[in-house]
This record gives C-alpha cells, sequence and structure tokens, in this order.
C-alpha cells in the first residue's frame, strides 16, 4: 500500500492516513490479511512523526478495521460483510461536497465542474496505471 502525503493539506496527516486505509479497504484494494507498514517504517518513509501514523493505526483498530499480531504488526482485519458500492460513493461524499461548494463560489456551471471532474478521473485513472 502506497500512502499520499501532503503535510502542506488542511487534513492532518493522521486523518490522509486514515482515510487513504478506509478507501483501500472500500475499493478492494487491500484485502483481510494485508500487511500494513510498521509505525517507524511509514513515519520514516514520509519523514512524519511516529505518533501521528500509530494515532492513526489505533484509530482505525478500534474501528475494527485494522488488527494488531502481537510480535507481527498490523493488518488489515476480516470484515464482516462485503463493501457495498454506497459505502465507497459516502467515503467520496465529503470530499465531492467541498469542491461543489468551490465550485459555487466560483459561479462556475454545473456543466462546467462536471466536466472538470471527469477529466479529473481520466488523469488519476492514467496515473494509476503508471
Amino acid at each position: 500500500m502506497q500512502f499520499t502525503i501532503s503535510p502542506n493539506d488542511a487534513l492532518p496527516i493522521y486523518r490522509q492516513i486514515v482515510e487513504q486505509l478506509r478507501r483501500c479497504v472500500a475499493s478492494g484494494q487491500c484485502a483481510a490479511g494485508d500487511e500494513l507498514p510498521s509505525v517507524r517504517a511509514l513515519a520514516q518513509l514520509h519523514a512524519i512523526n511516529p505518533m501521528t501514523v500509530s494515532k492513526a493505526y489505533s484509530l482505525l483498530e478500534a474501528e475494527g478495521l485494522l488488527e494488531r499480531r502481537r510480535g507481527m504488526g498490523m493488518f488489515i482485519a476480516a470484515q464482516p460483510q462485503a463493501v457495498h458500492a454506497t459505502s465507497r460513493l459516502a467515503l467520496l461524499e465529503p470530499a465531492l461536497l467541498a469542491a461543489a461548494a468551490q465550485a459555487v463560489q466560483l459561479g462556475l456551471s454545473a456543466t462546467d465542474a462536471l466536466t472538470l471532474f471527469k477529466q479529473c478521473l481520466t488523469q488519476a485513472k492514467k496515473g494509476s496505471q503508471s
């Protein structure tokens, strides 16, 4: 699993990690039993405080998304039921609401905003295939 950490983002780093892991599991890219990088390894890779990574992992462990295996590390927990498309959409909704608010503030039409969103999806797909 590759994390994209943006220190300049308004979203705190621990929340960036939490949200990325939630999306990874919801999309099926991360499966039950997949091992996560250690707190120390992830912190060193992104030059962030290990306590930040630990906080993110602990929150997800409390949610039941992750499980700690003594002496082995942190793993994606078995999910009681498959993640449905509606829950994946629910994870995307906050970002789209923020983008919609910005589009309204900028006076963009729905057509222009949707066209731009489609272009961004195309760019994201190309970037993930590289």
